[in-house]
């Protein structure tokens, strides 16, 4: 019995590229839901007027929340540049190479995000 279950279980599993795109794209996806549920909190801070906006927009614009952005930054390049491999797995291209295509989006997500983060270190130190 203990056997067949550890059979059937996610351990038995090959954890390859394609399992770790899976899960990666599954935490992105309701990293970014959580995102704009608090997002839409935030903003609605507006109709309480322009002076507690204000203070909000303060704080958000402090180091730590900079740095937070550079994960939101991270979680939309992952997630959208795996969202269009996948699409193109659907079309059918590229399935043979699959896990080449993506290091390929993360070469592409990582680029983006290092530039970013080069054009964001004077706004962390508060230069």
């Amino acid at each position: 019995m203990l056997k067949k279950f550890k059979d059937e279980s996610v351990l038995a599993y090959q954890s390859g590229v394609g399992m770790w795109a899976f899960i990666l794209h599954r935490i992105t996806g309701l990293s970014l839901i959580f995102y704009l549920l608090l997002h839409i909190i935030v903003i609605s801070t507006s109709l309480k007027g322009p002076d507690p906006f204000n203070n909000l927009l303060a704080v958000l614009t402090s180091p730590p929340f900079i740095i937070a952005d550079l994960a939101l930054l991270a979680a939309v390049l992952f997630h959208g540049l795996n969202g269009i491999r996948i699409l193109f797995f659907d079309l059918g291209i590229g399935i043979r190479i699959q896990k080449y295509i993506f290091w390929f989006v993360i070469l592409i997500a990582a680029c983006i995000w290092c530039s970013t983060l080069y054009m964001t270190i004077p706004h962390i130190l508060g230069r």
